[in-house]
């Protein structure tokens, strides 16, 4: 990946529909996005990969009315992949966490297990009555896997839009998310963009001088 070329480029707002990811490359990007770190291991986040054109559809049908304006983009992508995120965090799903940790034998020594699952809970106990943000702290764990998706996916040779023009409650009715359990918390489409639309002008951005402080 080169670095000075990501550092010049438009984000894709034109997708060409008639290019595909091919197979090996999506599950390159997947096996990536699945691991992606989170605070304290939570993993309150799960993925809907809409790569068939009803897949798509439904997507784009089901944006909004005020956001019908993202159903091309939608449409024209290669891939989208709604990131949905946990509305609560109930303890079977610290449970399977742990479960999951255990059988990986993540700390193979039982008591230094113990000691993290304790910690773990102090600091979920802190966001969710201390600060008050438990919500608001998993979906920047979701966040965060984004950005870092969107990195791999220039390296594997696609591009890769973050949207957050939708409705999620229309979003998840579509594709019953909240039966899970989660909601839609943003969009990432994935594709190659349209040769005849790609943006050339200069990007603007803040100075350096405007932007770091050095201590």
């Amino acid at each position: 990946m080169n670095i000075d070329n990501l550092m010049s480029r438009h984000l894709t707002r034109y997708f060409d529909s008639s290019k595909t990811i091919p197979a090996e490359s999506l599950q390159q990007l997947l096996r990536f996005l699945r691991s992606t770190p989170s605070s304290v291991n939570v993993q309150a986040s799960r993925y809907y990969v809409l790569g068939t054109p009803e897949g798509k559809a439904r997507l784009a049908d089901n944006l909004g009315e005020r956001f019908l304006d993202n159903g091309a983009k939608i449409r024209d992508a290669s891939h989208v992949i709604i990131f949905t995120t946990r509305a609560a965090l109930p303890d079977s799903h610290l449970d399977e966490v742990f479960g999951k940790e255990q059988a990986d034998r993540r700390f193979p020594d039982a008591t230094k297990q113990a000691l993290w699952e304790s910690m773990t809970r102090d600091f979920l106990n802190l966001r969710t009555y201390g600060y008050k943000d438990l919500s608001h702290w998993m979906e920047k764990q979701s966040y965060m896997a984004l950005g870092m998706t969107m990195m791999a996916a220039a390296e594997l040779g696609f591009d890769a839009t973050p949207l957050e023009g939708f409705d999620p409650a229309s979003v998840d009715a579509a594709f019953k998310i909240r039966e899970t359990g989660y909601t839609t918390t943003v969009l990432l489409a994935l594709g190659y963009p349209d040769a005849a639309k790609v943006y050339t002008n200069p990007i603007s951005r803040f100075d350096h001088d405007r932007l770091f402080t050095f201590v």
